[in-house]
């Protein structure tokens, strides 16, 4: 059944790979993302496949910018059945390093982006009786991360939101998972390793059980299994996507 899905940080990565996977999946998309001109290209290459789609520039830390974005998906697209949250940042600091103005912008975008997604699309599904809800964690919150403390906590709060709305949905017909990936080699990756922040994506790769890093496929893969009708008995579950580091 074609539905309508909202993706957050779409443009590129993982919330890309995701768009074009649901799309392909025959669900209409909405891309919301902070940088509108990919997004724009990026629903225009799912238009020309096939699929309906729409970009909407929104910075996801703007409540009343989200509920625009919805509204408009919504309008163009239809009622909102499937959310997936993957805008997000990271950032290295050693802790004693982290200013109050550093600490709440990521816990603005990574936790409270989410919360405003979901929130503001969260009634289309109350009212159809059916949703699923994805949001993308990280396995540093499984497993901790130095110099990003202030990440680490963003992400195990979307831990945390998924746990707490899994419970309080799952009566309405809506289920709610998040995946928390691995290492998986995208341009905020790569970004890291080209400033010193992680070691060379090959070092990382061959210390991977899998031996090989992940890819945005593999999680928008995971991703569509969870949005759809065969995972409707699945809610408030960490999906790890992570080659084996975290069992």
């Amino acid at each position: 059944m074609s539905r309508v899905a909202v993706v957050s940080g779409a443009a590129s990565g993982m919330g890309r790979a995701v768009a074009e996977r649901l799309a392909s999946d025959g669900h209409r998309v909405a891309l919301l993302d902070l940088d509108g001109d990919t997004a724009t290209r990026a629903a225009a290459d799912i238009r020309r496949a096939g699929t309906g789609a729409l970009a909407v520039k929104v910075d996801v830390t703007d409540r009343a910018a989200v509920e625009d974005a919805i509204a408009q998906a919504r309008r163009e697209l239809g009622p909102i059945e499937i959310v997936v949250t993957s805008a997000g940042f990271d950032e290295f600091r050693s802790f004693t390093d982290i200013t109050p103005d550093a600490w709440d912008r990521m816990l603005a975008v990574n936790l409270t982006g989410t919360f405003n997604c979901v929130q503001a699309a969260i009634p289309d599904m109350l009212a159809a009786g059916w949703g699923r809800i994805v949001t993308i964690s990280s396995s540093s919150a499984q497993s901790g991360a130095a110099r990003m403390a202030h990440y680490v906590a963003s992400k195990g709060g979307v831990i945390g939101l998924t746990k707490a709305l899994a419970v309080e949905y799952a009566p309405n017909g809506i289920t709610v998972n998040t995946i928390p990936p691995g290492f998986i080699d995208t341009p905020m990756a790569r970004r890291a390793e080209a400033r010193g922040d992680l070691p060379s994506i090959d070092a990382i790769a061959q210390r991977t059980p899998v031996r090989r890093a992940g890819t945005p496929d593999d999680i928008a893969a995971a991703c569509a299994f969870l949005c759809s009708e065969d995972a409707g008995y699945i809610t408030g579950q960490l999906i790890g996507v992570n080659g084996g580091w975290y069992l």
